[in-house]
């Protein structure tokens, strides 16, 4: 999976340290229905994975063969196309699942109102803030690398609020970027909370210790029809609502993740199949618009979600210092690191020839300085509250 190419960066930080509170979170977690361990170290773990992924991930779209357009776009390359195929159709429901899954243990260890301000303190605003202060870096490069703008950068503004656009701002232009899904978020947090609420207080749950995998796999129809609602930009707040409802009322549930355990390689095996039949079927006719492949596109996705989970719980369970900082850190570079990618790209392109030193520059780069940007900010009151930083 995609996720391994990060952890092997990673690698120092991948050892497993002993958390001397565990006893004392323990008896806490009793109160609240967690089981023996308040945080899954392993949902902690996947988010902060998933975030690093997007470096590769966004790195390869500046070089997609599929012709799709981006900020800044290089030469074709069939790898990055084909790394894109594989890995698109399940990356984005696997956040807004785990989105579902914290939820899940949010509302249990704060209450309502306390999530619910957390939702505004962490989604609404770095969003407001995002789209006025971080987004128009990148329409501007795509102004200046698409249409040749020569105008100042504040100019700029006036082309970014009044310009049409098919809101994804690759050639300029308003759009939220890659903070839509704070935007989606926070809409899909705030439309469901009552019901979550609702649920939290009552004593009635889903039975699902008897809950078969055969019955768990067939959920994944359920987003084929779902993503028909809200498509905007091919982003259906639909689809992505169930997957988060999916990781709320059912994935969140001890008995299922141990199930998900249980089945990790079998469910591995369906992923890894599902990947290679989508990139193949993908590569050799592009007949993707067909109900069959809209089914094998559904079925992979949601498969490969389950098995990312239950390889999680077995071999991400844990945390130390590494780890530590990064569960701190993800949100905050989710939010910060496409800005620097695109500007990366931007001149990459200009002052390397060959394709992998491009990759290798606008990787090292935006990295470097996505980390340098957290750091800074972090540090100072109000950028803190800008951009939904925790101390």
């Amino acid at each position: 999976m995609g996720f391994t190419i990060v952890s092997v960066s990673f690698g120092p930080f991948l050892l497993k340290e002993k958390d001397a509170g565990y006893g004392i979170l323990s008896l806490l977690c009793a109160g609240f229905g967690l089981g023996g361990n308040m945080r899954r170290y392993f949902i902690d773990n996947l988010r902060w994975l998933a975030v690093l992924f997007l470096f590769p991930y966004h790195c390869c779209m500046v070089y997609n063969d599929f012709g799709e357009s981006f900020y800044v776009k290089g030469a074709e390359a069939a790898l990055a196309g084909r790394f894109i195929v594989a890995f698109w159709p399940w990356f984005m429901p696997l956040l807004f699942t785990i989105a579902g899954i914290s939820a899940a243990y949010a509302l249990a260890a704060k209450g309502t109102r306390a999530y619910a301000k957390e939702r505004v303190m962490r989604l609404l605003i770095p969003l407001l803030f995002g789209l006025l202060l971080l987004v128009p870096m990148q329409t501007y490069i795509a102004e200046v690398f698409h249409n040749g703008y020569t105008g100042g950068y504040l100019r700029q503004y006036i082309l970014f609020f009044t310009k049409p656009t098919d809101l994804s701002g690759y050639q300029g232009g308003f759009t939220p970027a890659h903070l839509w899904f704070l935007l989606y978020l926070f809409l899909i947090s705030m439309i469901t909370l009552p019901l979550l609420h609702w649920y939290s207080r009552s004593k009635k749950r889903l039975p699902l210790d008897k809950l078969p995998l055969v019955a768990l796999l067939a959920l994944f129809i359920v987003p084929v029809f779902t993503q028909m609602i809200l498509d905007i930009s091919g982003k259906s707040v639909g689809e992505y609502l169930t997957y988060f409802l999916f990781g709320y009322f059912i994935l969140s549930d001890e008995h299922v993740q141990d199930k998900l355990l249980r089945f990790r390689f079998l469910l591995l095996g369906l992923a890894l199949s599902g990947m290679i039949v989508c990139v193949l079927w993908h590569s050799a006719i592009e007949a993707y618009s067909t109900v069959l492949y809209e089914l094998l596109y559904a079925f992979y996705a949601w498969v490969t979600i389950l098995a990312i989970l239950g390889l999680g719980k077995r071999y991400l369970d844990f945390s130390n210092a590494g780890t530590a900082y990064l569960s701190k850190a993800f949100f905050p570079l989710y939010i910060f690191h496409q800005q620097w990618l695109v500007l990366a790209a931007y001149f990459a392109l200009q002052w390397f020839s060959a394709i992998p030193l491009q990759m290798a520059f606008i990787l090292l780069a935006s990295a470097a300085l996505s980390f340098l940007n957290y750091e800074l900010f972090r540090r100072i009151p109000l950028t803190r509250f800008m951009f939904g930083i925790k101390r």
